[in-house]
């Protein structure tokens, strides 16, 4: 017996489509505005959502919350900023979007599993010589579950 798989209705294609294009406008504007204060309310009104849908989308899509995605963006402009070594962790602090030290440092440490001064004394020593592009794929941060997700943007 032949059992002949349904064809998707175009529609519903056509549906889902736009539905990840509004998802990827969200997290194109993160990977943009990630300096600027963001919310998942304003993220959210920009596509037309409402933030729990978002949110929930957003994570089914990509694997982590709207959040989670601008946390990680941060700091991994962060890194990069501090294996720069020219600036202060104070300042990466502000350039990155962060308005609390103490916060950046502590989700920093969540993430990179070291504090972010002492990443920027490794990250110089550990990294001297290599192509920028590489060692931005060799240390880029892995998230942890355990890390807080409970935060508002």
């Amino acid at each position: 017996m032949c059992v002949r798989a349904q064809q998707p209705n175009p529609d519903e294609v056509r549906s889902r489509l736009r539905h990840l294009a509004r998802l990827r406008q969200v997290r194109d504007r993160i990977d943009r505005e990630y300096a600027q204060p963001l919310d998942v309310q304003a993220l959210a009104r920009g596509v037309n959502m409402s933030a729990g849908h978002l949110s929930r989308e957003f994570r089914l899509a990509y694997g982590e919350s709207p959040y989670a995605y601008l946390l990680t963006r941060r700091v991994e402009r962060a890194m990069t900023l501090l294996r720069r070594g020219d600036m202060t962790v104070t300042e990466v602090c502000f350039a990155v979007g962060s308005s609390s030290l103490g916060t950046f440092s502590t989700r920093f440490t969540e993430l990179v599993g070291v504090p972010p001064s002492t990443y920027r004394r490794m990250a110089s020593e550990a990294t001297a010589g290599m192509p920028s592009c590489v060692s931005k794929q060799v240390t880029r941060p892995v998230r942890s579950r355990s890390a807080g997700e409970r935060q508002p943007v």
